[in-house]
């Protein structure tokens, strides 16, 4: 990998100030296209009951959504690195919009399963270049613009089963083209942030380049081991994650016999402290280091975990609340620790990591979904419970800093 600067970002010099209004417009933006993309996993109980779906079906569904995103996104951030395409954000939302256009009038599995397609290609193209975006107007403050950016995510990830809750369970799978609504707004914002970044890079050109002294710089073996700790990392994150945002409504029903309704709004808390979590995690790293971030984020979690299935349902509920919380403080800084590991490949980092989130939780979904079929639903979670265990690796990531400028 190399650490050659050729990416527009990387040669403002010196750093402005934050730009503010560009980056709460693309996390907002962020909010939107995870709205609609929520409502997938969150309508999941209806799909199940509607097409008489088993868990390997729902865990397949949610592979495909996934690993479409997952496999574009690093070649699109590749593509844009050379040249950014700055109205392709709108293009993205464009085919989410689609998708749940599809979902709201599939009639059969594979229909389902075309429409995740869809939804999938619009997260593939959407992320690498808004996390571009958020990382230009961030003045340097790349952990902070990193929250930012992410907590609209995922304060839309939470959102999702709420509006899941009360739109789509009484009035229907129907339902789901309201939100399209929802997409065509997204577009207007994108366009305008499109023409912002499409100004930055003109007036980028005219400026120096920014460098890594080489004192800085790590050996390349020591950059793809470290790679492959992050990619480790983030396995262990996601996987756990995928058994929450895809299956914790079946537990909470199976466990406590609680209504489809209770359930969602129950995920919706567990996804909302994911949401506040990541807006702790980018500025905490940007002061403290963003390598003791992602260890305790991960490995942290491990009591609240093992202990998670023993619980009743008001301590099951406060755990998940904490649970979300501290692991999705990593993120921020996992992507901004990796973009400073390869400086000069923002698109490319951007795409491979949000791709190995999708990846990783749809690979996690289609198996815990095997799981579940052969073992119940119960002793899925106890066996996932250990995964934050794999948070030890963190200790072996190199102390890094951002590149110099100069």
């Amino acid at each position: 990998m190399s650490s050659t600067t050729t990416s527009p970002e990387s040669r403002a010099l010196p750093p402005e100030g934050v730009v503010f209004a560009v980056l709460l417009a693309i996390s907002f933006s962020h909010f939107l296209n995870d709205t609609m993309q929520s409502l997938l996993p969150a309508i999941y109980p209806n799909l199940k009951q509607q097409f008489q779906l088993n868990f390997v079906q729902i865990g397949f569904l949610t592979f495909v959504f996934q690993v479409t995103a997952s496999l574009l996104q690093p070649l699109v951030g590749m593509a844009t690195d050379k040249r950014p395409q700055p109205y392709s954000l709108s293009l993205g939302m464009g085919f989410t919009m689609i998708g749940l256009i599809l979902l709201s009038r599939a009639s059969s599995y594979p229909f389902l399963l075309v429409a995740a397609a869809m939804i999938g290609i619009g997260s593939s193209i959407f992320h690498p270049e808004s996390s571009r975006v958020a990382r230009l107007s961030s003045g340097g403050r790349h952990g902070l613009a990193q929250s930012v950016f992410q907590v609209g995510g995922n304060a839309g990830t939470a959102l999702g089963p709420v509006l899941a809750a009360f739109i789509v369970v009484p009035h229907g799978q129907r339902s789901i083209v309201w939100f399209s609504g929802i997409a065509l707004l997204g577009m207007v914002v994108l366009g305008a942030v499109g023409r912002w970044y499409q100004q930055k890079i003109v007036s980028n050109r005219r400026r120096p380049r920014a460098h890594m002294h080489p004192h800085e710089a790590l050996p390349q073996s020591r950059v793809i081991i470290t790679m492959v700790i992050l990619i480790a990392l983030v396995f262990s994150k996601f996987f756990y994650l995928a058994s929450i945002s895809s299956y914790y409504t079946f537990y909470l029903i199976h466990q406590f016999k609680v209504s489809v309704q209770t359930a969602q709004l129950l995920l919706f808390i567990f996804l909302g402290g994911a949401a506040l979590g990541t807006v702790f995690g980018g500025p905490i790293g940007d002061r403290i280091g963003r390598k003791l971030v992602i260890w305790v984020s991960i490995l942290g979690i491990l009591p609240f975990t093992l202990a998670l299935p023993y619980v009743g349902l008001g301590w099951t509920v406060v755990l998940s609340f904490i649970i979300g919380f501290v692991l999705s403080s990593a993120m921020p800084a996992m992507i901004v620790y990796a973009q400073e590991l390869v400086p000069g490949r923002v698109g490319l980092i951007s795409g491979l990591f949000f791709g190995l989130a999708f990846g990783m939780g749809g690979l996690g979904a289609a198996a815990i979904g095997v799981i579940a079929d052969h073992f119940g639903i119960v002793t899925t979670y106890e066996i996932c419970s250990f995964l934050p265990v794999i948070g030890l690796l963190a200790a072996f990531l190199p102390h890094i800093r951002a590149p110099q400028h100069g």
